[in-house]
């Protein structure tokens, strides 16, 4: 597969969202980028804004196995993961996979779980592999995780630490529609639901030569130096106790080499990287307390830090 047969896929896919999703392209976009990045992507917003509708769409679009988890603060580790059961008529455990057993897989309110049911997820998001009782399973191929949050209503919510935070490589936020867009989802809606007639535009196999693919696009020497510099000063400014991971800078190279190819070039330029890192890394640093208290925004401090770092001038 070439770089226009990605840049290809990439389009159908995200014009297949369009049906369903309406007037969020720029949303798509990064939940495309993820996609194209085996990245797993956390959706804050309020309810009813399409998240449960959006990862739907995504797993009919791929032609894979959708499986909701709705988490709360009840559930158990295996209430995810899957358990071993004992078969009377074998005289053998069995094991039964848990709802994580699927191409695509919506946490739904995460934060709601106890940290031990959170914890659940992180090998699963990580190694893409579970283990029940001392076995090992395999996750499905194109395994993703949309794990969502409300970030208004905090009250007998879990917040998510800053290790299970750091394996997200996207922060995406969908918002209201505006005042047309919202006409156009009623028109839309005024007899079905746009997703029952939703078609399989790809499959996993197709998703896989692309994600192979996306590896190649060229990352010049001063863009790589330009990529860390920003991680660095992350860690640096005084307004955040704990700044952004390798494992952030390792996003921030990955998502820059898909923006790419998404604007039709085999080549990452600094826009590039600006325009993913505020989704890359905001989600990744912690404020310090005193930031918090005169309610510092982490997005927009993310982009004061950006337009501090010094731009290459040539990429």
């Amino acid at each position: 597969m070439e770089f226009n047969a990605v840049n290809s896929l990439a389009g159908k896919i995200i014009e297949n969202l369009e049906r369903v999703i309406i007037g969020k392209r720029d949303a798509l976009e990064m939940v495309v980028l993820g996609l194209l990045c085996r990245g797993h992507i956390l959706i804050e917003d309020v309810p009813g804004t399409g998240k449960t509708v959006l990862a739907k769409s995504l797993a009919i679009s791929l032609g894979g196995k959708f499986s909701r988890i709705q988490f709360t603060p009840d559930m158990l580790p295996s209430d995810v993961t899957g358990i071993s059961m004992y078969n009377q008529a074998s005289q053998t455990f069995e094991f039964r996979p848990g709802p994580v057993m699927a191409e695509i897989v919506l946490a739904d309110e995460i934060n709601r779980a106890t940290p031990k049911t959170q914890s659940a997820l992180l090998e699963a998001m990580e190694e893409r592999q579970i283990t029940v009782d001392g076995e090992t399973h395999i996750l499905p191929e194109g395994f993703l995780v949309f794990a969502t949050q409300n970030p208004i209503e905090y009250e007998g919510t879990f917040p998510l630490p800053e290790a299970q935070l750091d394996r997200f490589l996207l922060r995406v936020h969908i918002g209201y529609p505006n005042f047309v867009d919202e006409l156009r989802i009623l028109e839309s809606q005024k007899i079905t639901h746009p997703i029952e007639s939703l078609q399989a535009v790809t499959n996993i196999e197709e998703l896989k030569r692309a994600q192979h693919e996306v590896k190649r696009v060229h990352v010049s020497e001063p863009i790589k130096q330009y990529i860390v510099s920003i991680v660095e000063a992350t860690r640096e400014d005084k307004d955040v106790y704990l700044g952004a991971s390798p494992r952030g800078s390792l996003g921030l190279y990955r998502a820059g080499q898909v923006f790419a190819i998404l604007e039709g070039r085999d080549f990452v330029t600094p826009d590039d990287i600006k325009k993913v890192t505020v989704p890359v890394l905001a989600h990744r640093i912690v404020l310090h307390p005193s930031a918090r208290i005169k309610d510092l925004n982490k997005d927009a401090l993310v982009t004061e830090i950006v337009e501090r770092v010094e731009v290459p001038v040539r990429g």
